[in-house]
């Protein structure tokens, strides 16, 4: 069992991450002792669902300071608004766990007003790996923990994209038409990474451009993917305005579009390394605590950074090859994004798949391990 980065608290959370990534075995791990409602049973929700003071009543005795675990807390959203109570009145704490927000934002219900502060859980990290990470088996099966401890990546992975069609999406009854929501998500999932045009898709998919839209709704909502927007430089240059979407992890887009059988082709590999690389990144900032913001730059004469974050020491623009020989051409959108940004601070890298670090025109070329290597010692985002 590997050891997660994400750390205990010392007050309430509401931890949301797909499912599989390992939410349970770490509120196991931390919080063995805290009283458990598990919303997956049925039973349990159900009566819950018809009396949420009850939980009120069932926890108002415990002393000021204990720990109550609710598991999948999207199923009775409801509770929150008794959770609240329980936090004011009785002072108690609360791991608050799910794998969707949809259904708590499309209800309106109560949020906590910050009491509860929101947290995520990743796929594995490679620093949670450690020695025994495998940079190509991550690119062709993803992080999660199963796919990384598994014997068998490929039937975990097939189960788990049939799984969130037919547990996750009927569930919670976010859309009637669960074939064309089937052919939507194979078509993003071959589109990861790119930036995205609704009508384009709309097309291919043979649904309604608003029903594209929702469909990328809810796959946000239900933390199958993310948007990566543009950065907006101040002064008017034309650049690409549409963002990129991209599924929360590589193993899971490759099952979605159904090339989980097949090594990854040359024209998959770009994408799952960005999509590797950016899962990384996110699962940093997040464990860190760190609120940065994370964008692309394109402009319409072709110049692209794949990454880029400000800090509060400046900018960190990443640029990403499948490659293994890192070409001059590369750093072509690192030079011209620093141009952009002049005279601010931009410290720039290229990652690739090569095994030589090196300084080229000021960009600093790390092959892709080392660069999750020095991500997680703290010495890209300074």
């Amino acid at each position: 069992m590997y050891s997660r980065l994400l750390k205990k608290p010392t007050a309430s959370i509401l931890l949301l991450g797909p499912r599989g990534t390992g939410k349970s075995t770490w509120i196991r791990q931390h919080f063995a002792d805290a009283i458990r409602y598990d919303l997956l049973n049925t039973g349990e929700a159900l009566r819950l669902e018809r009396e949420p003071s009850l939980l009120f009543h069932e926890l108002r005795t415990l002393p000021a300071g204990s720990w109550v675990v609710l598991d999948e807390v999207q199923k009775v959203p409801a509770l929150l608004n008794e959770v609240q109570r329980l936090m004011e009145d009785c002072g108690l704490l609360f791991i608050l766990c799910g794998s969707s927000a949809r259904k708590l934002k499309r209800s309106g219900t109560n949020l906590l007003a910050g009491r509860a502060i929101d947290t995520r859980m990743f796929p594995l990290a490679s620093a949670e790996v450690g020695p025994g990470f495998d940079m190509a088996r991550a690119i062709a099966n993803g992080m999660m923990p199963l796919a990384v401890t598994g014997g068998d990546p490929t039937g975990f992975l097939t189960t788990y994209a049939h799984t969130y069609l037919n547990e996750e999406i009927r569930a919670e009854a976010v859309t009637r038409n669960v074939a064309s929501f089937s052919r939507f998500l194979e078509i993003a999932a071959r589109q990861n990474g790119q930036v995205t045009n609704l009508s384009n898709i709309s097309r291919e998919a043979a649904v309604p451009r608003a029903t594209v839209q929702n469909y990328f709704d809810i796959m946000v909502d239900t933390l199958l993917g993310y948007w990566l927007e543009p950065w907006k430089l101040k002064r008017a240059t034309k650049q690409v305005g549409h963002p990129k979407f991209y599924l929360f992890d590589g193993g899971v887009a490759r099952a979605l579009s159904g090339r989980l059988p097949y090594p990854p082709s040359q024209e998959e590999a770009g994408p799952l390394l960005e999509t590797l690389v950016l899962h990384e990144v996110r699962a940093f900032l997040g464990y860190s605590g760190l609120r940065y913001g994370l964008h692309f730059w394109r402009n319409y004469d072709g110049a692209e950074v794949d990454l880029l974050c400000e800090t509060t020491d400046g900018f960190v623009a990443v640029e990403i090859k499948a490659a293994k020989r890192w070409e001059k051409r590369f750093s072509g959108g690192l030079r011209r994004l620093r141009e952009e940004l002049a005279p601010r601070r931009v410290n720039t890298f290229g990652v690739y798949l090569g095994e030589h670090p090196a300084l080229l025109d000021d960009v600093l070329v790390l092959p892709a391990v080392e660069f999750l290597q020095r991500l997680w010692r703290g010495e890209i985002t300074g």
